[in-house]
């Protein structure tokens, strides 16, 4: 539903509930949402502050418009009619998050990371995960003494973190997180479990303790429900960008060398040049399995039907593919965006480039040289199947040799 709009010249400018922006441009949807609001910002004279994200800018720039109805070209606003009294809800359960739990406006000015949840467990793992992204080296001991046992007492919790290889210990109860997806990697390469017992007094306290690292809160009324991964996802704000984690603490760079150092050996010994290429294969191992997993997540984040803007969660997955381009220079990929056959074959066309187009764009926008990437649309060409429309709809990460 439309919740604020604004019209210039032949723009239209809609703010939906959940606080999507769609731009219309003589009717037609827009795909790159910020370009179409950098646009219409520019020909009013509004300054757009490069740490907004999409929603900020969109929203400030139809109150922009709706209070100077003096702008040449710009339209008065539409009224928007009177809802209907809202039925009546059944109380919150104690596992509900409060209403108003976000921060002050000083604590989100100087914010890095919101946290969008529906469940104060699901949101508690959140804002652990924030802190782990934000501090990658991070160990247990570390992440122990940024979220102390004292903050969650309420249920007999000994331990809020337990490495989840730990059998035989607190870690096999079933009060940890345990999914793949929601285990920690600590900056030593061990992963660790997340408790998931929080009452109200306990996720209280581990929201106001978060703000101190930069960690805020969504509005519980205002999230538009958790993602997939983990039941949550993040937002990062005021222009912050993720530190890149070094190397991890692991021993695979030893075989590595070991393997190099035999290489080199009987290659002098030998002079067999065929001991070389197998080296180069396995150094290609170590990042072809990675872009598999990457695009395997990137897929399960999802666009918006019948639209090509990148989720926060889809940009999340994307920044682990920059720096693994990062780490190897020698890797060039192409995305090949696919679609279901659904509707029109010439619009799953354009949408399926224009998908494509918006993950190199945003790689490009993280130092990756826009010569190593290629977008490429297949619209609904190449099924996997038929009969699974959600199959179908993909964007394959492929390896250009």
């Amino acid at each position: 539903m439309i919740k604020f709009t604004a019209s210039y010249k032949h723009y239209k400018i809609d703010v939906e509930d959940s606080g999507t922006v769609l731009v219309y441009d003589n009717g037609a949807l827009r795909d790159n949402t910020k370009k179409a609001v950098l646009e219409i910002a520019e020909q009013v004279g509004y300054e757009i502050d490069p740490g907004w994200s999409t929603r900020q800018a969109g929203r400030k720039l139809v109150d922009f418009l709706n209070a100077n109805p003096q702008v040449e070209g710009s339209a008065a606003p539409k009224q928007t009619p009177t809802p209907a009294p809202a039925p009546a809800q059944e109380p919150k359960k104690s596992d509900d998050i409060e209403a108003k739990v976000e921060g002050s406006a000083d604590e989100i000015a100087n914010a890095k990371v919101r946290v969008y949840g529906k469940a104060q467990n699901r949101t508690a793992l959140g804002i652990v995960h924030a802190y782990m992204i934000m501090y990658p080296h991070a160990t247990l001991e570390d992440l122990r003494k940024a979220f102390p046992n004292e903050l969650n007492p309420d249920k007999g919790v000994k331990e809020n973190f337990v490495y989840a290889e730990d059998k035989g210990t607190t870690a096999d109860w079933d009060g940890y997180f345990k999914a793949e997806e929601e285990l920690l990697t600590m900056g030593d390469g061990k992963k660790v479990s997340v408790v998931k017992m929080w009452t109200k007094p306990s996720f209280e306290r581990m929201v106001s303790h978060a703000k101190q690292y930069g960690i805020v809160i969504a509005d519980y009324e205002k999230a538009p429900g958790g993602a997939k991964k983990g039941g949550f996802y993040l937002e990062y704000l005021n222009g912050y960008v993720p530190p890149v984690p070094g190397k991890k603490k692991s021993l695979w760079w030893l075989w590595l060398l070991l393997l190099l150092l035999v290489g080199v050996a009987l290659f002098f010994a030998l002079r067999k040049p065929q001991v070389v290429e197998k080296v180069v294969e396995v150094e290609k191992i170590v990042y072809v399995d990675r872009v598999e997993e990457i695009e395997k997540n990137f897929n399960a984040a999802k666009f918006i039907q019948g639209k090509a803007e990148l989720s926060e969660e889809a940009k999340f997955v994307l920044h682990d593919l920059a720096q693994l381009m990062a780490k190897h220079p020698e890797l060039k990929l192409q995305l090949v965006g696919h679609t279901s056959a659904e509707g029109d074959a010439e619009f799953n066309q354009r949408l399926s480039e224009a998908r494509a187009q918006a993950a190199v764009d945003f790689l490009v926008s993280r130092g990756v040289d826009v010569s190593r990437l290629e977008a490429i649309g297949k619209g609904a060409s190449e099924p996997l199947d038929p009969n699974n429309l959600e199959v179908n709809r993909r964007t394959e990460f492929i390896i250009v040799e």
